[in-house]
């Protein structure tokens, strides 16, 4: 059992992980995820396939509103430019799986990069109002320009890898969920920087950030852009997991999904965006699960579907009532006790 550490230089005090303890869990995990496809049904590969994605674009508005204090309900609409700017790519150039992914993710980098300079003048609801705009504008061009597809879209082979078909959900598994630990292992890695602790200081108090030689428009362009690259790739991902990305494929609805993700998992913490994209996307599908198995036939399932839909809006609500600092919190919660029970009187 970990009952503290003793750093005995500045490296060793900036480890990510700091603990034999930390590195069995780690291993243990990646053990799990390596035979999770080989015991899993297409069914559940599906499932870890999109919470993988969801982690990926979470994690990223993590960064921007968790860390940064910055609103936004634009998320979807990054993650479009990524899908589209991968969909073109693969049809019309036929470039590689991964230039392609990259160029997902810096294109919607640069419309992050254009959407948060409103940012030095407005914060808070002025600055979600302003990315919501920047939503329907997306959605537009996605809608009218004959590059997209207009209101067809496109339609993607699989993607190659190394001359190997991402046909199936196995085999995407393989790419995507690799794509994402890479990603939260970068986001975790930023929050031990200048830069990331500059994107703390912001969301605390930007005032007294700006006092103390932070560049504010800098740093929260830098944090849009960093967001919206997250967004991008996991667009990118998305597009290659369903082959066909339409303007309906990116609503506003999903930018409220990702923005309850990470209120529900933990604003501010790297496992408040990994357990709010599994909450949001595995909850639904258990509540759909136990409406299948009673009995009652098709008839009872349609009955209770909007009740499912009552249920699972009664559990966010309830996260925000009785746990506001999110899922991430009861996870430290549920540690400290278990690293305190043997010595309890």
């Amino acid at each position: 059992m970990r009952i503290g550490t003793l750093k005995q230089s500045y490296t060793a005090d900036a480890a990510l992980f700091d603990s034999r303890t930390q590195k069995v869990w780690l291993a243990i995990g990646a053990a799990l995820l390596v035979l999770f496809p080989f015991m899993a049904s297409d069914y559940w590969l599906y499932l870890a396939c999109l919470v993988a994605i969801n982690v990926a674009s979470a994690t990223g508005l993590n960064i921007l509103t968790g860390y940064t204090g910055l609103v936004s309900l634009g998320q979807a609409a990054f993650m479009g430019l990524g899908a589209y700017t991968v969909a073109i790519m693969q049809t019309r150039l036929g470039t590689p799986f991964l230039v392609n992914i990259a160029a997902g993710g810096i294109v919607a980098m640069l419309g992050g990069l254009i959407v948060g300079i409103p940012s030095l003048r407005v914060k808070g609801l002025y600055l979600a109002i302003a990315t919501i705009a920047a939503s329907f504008i997306a959605h537009f061009l996605f809608a009218n320009l004959k590059l997209t597809g207009g209101t067809s879209g496109l339609s993607l082979p699989p993607a190659q890898f190394f001359g190997l078909p991402l046909d199936t959900s196995f085999r995407l598994y393989w790419v995507i969920v690799p794509v994402m630990l890479l990603m939260v292992l970068g986001a975790a890695n930023l929050f031990r920087t200048r830069v990331g602790r500059a994107f703390i200081a912001i969301r605390d108090r930007d005032i007294s950030a700006e006092v103390l030689g932070i560049p504010l428009l800098r740093y929260k362009l830098l944090s849009f852009g960093l967001s919206s690259f997250y967004a991008g790739v996991a667009g990118g991902l998305w597009a290659y997991f369903f082959r066909v990305v339409t303007p309906e494929s990116f609503p506003l609805l999903m930018s409220i999904f990702f923005l309850a993700a990470i209120i529900v998992g933990g604003m501010g913490t790297i496992l408040g965006g990994i357990f709010g994209a599994v909450f949001m996307t595995m909850v639904p599908e258990l509540l759909k699960l136990v409406v299948d198995l009673l009995p009652g036939g098709v008839e009872m399932t349609v009955f209770l579907s909007p009740v499912r839909t009552v249920v699972f809006g009664l559990l966010i609500v309830g996260f925000l009532v009785f746990e506001p600092h999110g899922l991430a919190e009861v996870w430290r919660r549920i540690r400290r006790f278990f690293h305190l029970w043997p010595f309890r009187n």
